[in-house]
């Protein structure tokens, strides 16, 4: 494994990632009955924006460095934005937090948080970055192939909560393992929520991608998200990115035209920036 995170922390996938990812938890929190969460591809769980890594490649000031700075921002952009801040309690942005910490400040005592890393050294800085932070009962599974997590603790005892499939997306068979996933995941949690993270920079992979989902046999309503920052460009790289939603919570749903138009505003790179929303399974 090469990838490291490190390099992308704080960008404007991951404030795309985390906002819909807080938005979701705390639809699930307006009721009493405890939630499940489980992540499959960790990492370290928090980031130092200050670091070497971080420096070379300087993504950050272009997303979370956007809403940071961003007086007006909408109240639903507050929750996510707190928990940025209280990492950053001098008001300089220097840490930025990754899923894993996302979710462990948003459940409740009775809540269940599971993480699973595959890589070593990562794996052993996720446990340390969340020693203490033991708001819920909280699994750390590492390293474990979030793959194999998810099928061995599937389902929960929870009847609610959602799966986030956050890849690093370094194997060409990336896209294939997160279909097997979610036929695996709907046959043993039919009214989980799967959301899966995914990058835009090949719209001809993300095709094939949506049209394997959608023959899956017995897959629920499931929307695609997509957040385009900059002209589509292939050998540029990374110009968006996306989230499958396969049982989106309702909230989310009714939110996403307020929470698209700010992201695609506030987060352009070019007069090319755009979102679409769409269902591949509609209700």
């Amino acid at each position: 494994m090469n990838y490291r995170h490190i390099y992308h922390a704080g960008n404007f996938a991951d404030v795309f990632k985390h906002l819909l990812l807080v938005m979701a938890i705390d639809y699930y929190k307006q009721k009493d009955k405890p939630i499940c969460v489980l992540d499959t591809h960790g990492g370290i769980g928090l980031y130092d924006l200050t670091s070497e890594q971080a420096g070379k490649t300087n993504e950050y000031p272009e997303g979370i460095g956007r809403l940071w700075n961003d007086a007006d921002a909408p109240a639903f952009v507050k929750p996510y934005l707190d928990i940025v801040e209280g990492l950053n309690e001098q008001g300089e942005l220097k840490s930025y937090p990754g899923s894993p910490w996302v979710v462990q400040q948003l459940l409740r005592a009775n809540d269940r948080h599971i993480v699973s890393e595959l890589h070593i050294e990562d794996a052993e800085a996720l446990k340390a970055n969340l020693e203490g932070q033991q708001t819920s009962r909280l699994e750390v599974l590492a390293p474990f192939d979030g793959y194999e997590v998810l099928k061995a603790k599937m389902p929960p005892n929870e009847k609610r909560g959602l799966v986030l499939i956050d890849p690093p997306f370094e194997s060409v068979n990336e896209f294939d393992d997160i279909v097997a996933a979610i036929q695996q995941g709907i046959k043993r949690w039919a009214a989980g929520s799967f959301a899966v993270w995914f990058p835009l920079k090949d719209d001809a992979k993300v095709a094939d991608f949506y049209g394997q989902l959608s023959e899956l046999e017995g897959l629920p309503k499931t929307l695609a998200i997509e957040l385009m920052v900059k002209e589509p460009d292939p050998s540029a790289g990374l110009y968006g990115c996306g989230y499958v939603w396969v049982n989106p919570p309702y909230g989310i749903q009714q939110q996403l035209p307020d929470v698209m138009n700010y992201l695609q505003r506030v987060l352009a790179q070019d007069e090319s920036a755009h979102s679409r929303t769409f269902w591949l399974v509609e209700e």
